[in-house]
C-alpha cells in the first residue's frame, strides 16, 4: 500500500544529533593560480543551509510535520544564524550551548556545480557534558511520536545509550542513522540505517544478497533491534526483520546529481511515515522513493509533499497504460519486486459510467497499481448477444488507460479471464457484484499463490443496460 502523505503533516518527530551548518561559495573559474596548480575561483555568491541532524529535521518540516531539534552548538554567529533559518522553517530548536566550542562548520567551494574543495570548521564534541541536552530531549520527548538520532560522529550522541532508555521508557521508537565501527552502542534501538559500507565494516564484505541477508539478521539480533535497514547506493534498500523475509527494493533514482544529504531524506521519511503509522515495509518505499528524488538536486536538499505525491501517484511511466500479456506480466513482476501490491479486475466496460469509475477507484485503493483485464469484441457478443458492444475493444481500452486509477489495460478473449489472471497472478482480485469468492474466475489461483480475493459492491442505480434501455427510450 502507499504512504498516506496527507498524514504525514500530523506527525511529531524529535531529532536529535549532530547540528552543523553547510556553507556552499559559488564562482566561475577560468585560469590557474600563478602561486599554485590550483584554479582560482571568483566568488560570485553565497548559500547557507542547515545540515546534518538539522537538515533531517529540515526534510521533516518541509513536508508540513510537526519537528523538534536537540543538539549541541557553540556561541557563535554560525549558531545565531542555523536558528534563524530553521524557526522561520518551523523547526522547534533545543540547542545546548555550549562557549568555547565553534557550531560545526562545512564550507564548500563550487564551480559550474562541481565541488573543488571543502573546508571543515569543527572541534570534536565527545568530551563535551551532554547533561543539559539530555535533559531538554527527556521533556521535548513527551511532544513527539518518534525520535531520530542523527550521527555524525561529531560527538554529540556521546551518551546515545542513554537516549535510547529515554525513549524506549516513554514508549517511543527511536531510529539511529549511525556512524563508525561501534554498533553495540545502538543495542535496543527500534531501528538503524547503516550504508552498505558502514555495515559490511561492522559485519563483513557480503558478496551475495544471501550472505548480506545472513549478516544482517545476526547483527540484528544481537543488536536486539526491532529492524535493520541497510541503503546499498545503485542497489536500493535490504529491510532485515525478525521472522520476515528480507525485503530488497531496487533504486528509485533516475538520475543522480549529488549524494549530498540522501542518508538525511532516507531516516526523516521514515520516521515521519512510522510516525503517522504506516507500516515498516510502507516506510521504506517511501524513503526509497524520496532517496531517488532528493539525489537529482544539488547539495543538501529537502522535498515537498507535491514531488513525493507526484513520484507516488502522478504521472504513469511509458509501460504503464494498454499492453499484452507477456509485457504486463514483466511489469508486474517488476512493481511486485519493488514491493508494490498488484490490483487485478476485470469487465467489459462497454459504456464508462459513474459506477465503474467508483469501482476502480475503490479497487485501486486496496493496493498500489490495478490492472483491468477487458473482454474482447467477440466474448461481449456471446454473453450480450449481437448487439454488444457498443464501443470496439480499441476504445473501451483507451477510455479505461486513462483513468487515473488504472495503470494497466490489457484485453483476454476467454469467456472469462481465469488462464490471464493465472498468468499475471496478482496480489489482489477483486471481483464487483454479489458472488461467493469461489465463484470468481481465477480466485482459486490467486489464493494458492498467497494473495486475497474481494468482492465489491457496484454502485445502485447505474448500469450499461439500463443507459442503453434510457438511451433507446428516448429516442422512440
Amino acid at each position: 500500500m502507499k504512504v498516506d502523505l496527507t498524514a504525514l503533516q500530523h506527525a511529531r518527530v524529535l531529532v536529535v544529533g549532530d547540528v552543523m551548518l553547510d556553507r556552499y561559495w559559488h564562482g566561475s573559474t577560468s585560469r590557474i593560480s600563478p602561486e599554485a596548480p590550483v584554479p582560482v575561483v571568483r566568488v560570485e555568491g553565497a548559500d547557507d543551509r542547515p545540515g546534518g541532524a538539522a537538515n533531517v529535521a529540515l526534510n521533516i518540516a518541509a513536508l508540513g510535520a510537526q519537528v523538534a531539534l536537540a543538539g549541541v552548538v557553540g556561541d557563535d554567529e554560525h549558531a545565531a544564524l542555523l536558528k534563524e533559518q530553521l524557526d522561520t522553517a518551523n523547526v522547534s530548536t533545543h540547542f545546548q550551548v555550549s562557549p568555547g566550542i565553534p557550531t560545526i562548520t562545512k564550507l564548500r567551494v563550487m564551480s559550474r556545480n562541481q565541488q573543488l574543495l571543502r573546508l571543515d570548521f569543527e572541534q570534536s564534541l565527545a568530551g563535551v557534558e551532554t547533561d543539559e541536552l539530555l535533559a531538554q530531549v527527556d521533556a521535548a520527548l513527551f511532544e513527539a511520536d518518534v525520535m531520530i538520532l542523527s550521527d555524525y560522529g561529531k560527538g554529540t550522541l556521546n551518551q546515545v545509550e542513554r537516549l535510547i532508555e529515554m525513549a524506549k521508557a516513554q514508549g517511543k521508537r527511536v531510529l539511529i542513522d549511525p556512524k563508525g565501527v561501534d554498533f553495540a552502542k545502538y543495542r535496543g534501538a527500534s531501528l538503524i540505517t547503516p550504508n552498505l559500507a558502514e555495515f559490511e565494516a561492522v559485519a563483513g564484505v557480503c558478496d551475495s544478497d544471501e550472505s548480506l541477508e545472513q549478516r544482517g539478521e545476526a547483527l540484528r539480533a544481537e543488536l536486539a533491534l526491532d529492524a535493520l535497514l541497510i541503503t546499498r547506493s545503485e542497489k536500493g534498500m535490504t529491510l532485515i526483520r525478525e521472522h520476515h523475509a528480507a525485503l530488497h527494493l531496487p533504486t528509485r533514482a533516475q538520475e543522480v546529481f549529488d549524494v549530498t544529504g540522501a542518508g538525511d531524506t532516507v531516516i526523516a521519511l521514515l520516521g515521519l511515515a512510522l510516525a503517522s503509522q504506516s507500516s515498516l515495509p510502507d516506510a521504506m518505499m517511501l524513503a526509497n522513493l524520496g532517496a531517488g528524488l532528493v539525489v537529482a538536486k544539488p547539495g543538501t536538499a529537502t522535498l515537498t509533499l507535491e514531488e513525493l505525491s507526484r513520484a507516488q501517484y502522478g504521472d504513469k511511466p511509458a509501460e504503464f497504460g494498454v499492453t499484452e500479456v507477456t509485457a504486463l506480466v514483466a511489469a508486474v513482476r517488476a512493481a511486485q519486486r519493488r514491493g508494490e501490491r498488484v490490483v487485478m479486475t476485470n469487465g467489459c466496460f462497454d459504456i464508462l459510467h459513474a459506477g465503474h469509475v467508483t469501482y476502480l477507484e475503490q479497487a485501486r485503493r486496496l493496493g498500489d497499481r490495478l490492472v483491468v483485464a477487458v473482454n474482447d469484441d467477440a466474448s461481449i457478443r456471446r454473453l450480450k448477444g449481437e448487439k454488444r458492444p457498443i464501443n470496439p475493444l480499441a476504445r473501451r481500452m483507451q477510455v479505461l488507460a486513462g483513468l487515473g486509477a488504472v495503470d494497466w489495460v490489457v484485453p483476454f478473449d476467454e469467456d472469462t479471464p481465469a488462464s490471464l489472471i493465472e498468468a499475471v497472478l496478482p496480489d489482489i482480485l477483486v471481483k464487483g457484484g454479489d458472488y461467493r469468492v469461489e465463484e470468481i474466475a481465477g480466485s482459486d489461483a490467486v489464493l494458492e499463490n498467497g494473495g486475497d480475493v474481494k468482492v465489491l459492491g457496484f454502485e445502485e442505480g447505474v448500469s450499461t443496460s439500463g443507459m442503453i434501455q434510457t438511451i433507446l427510450e428516448r429516442e422512440a
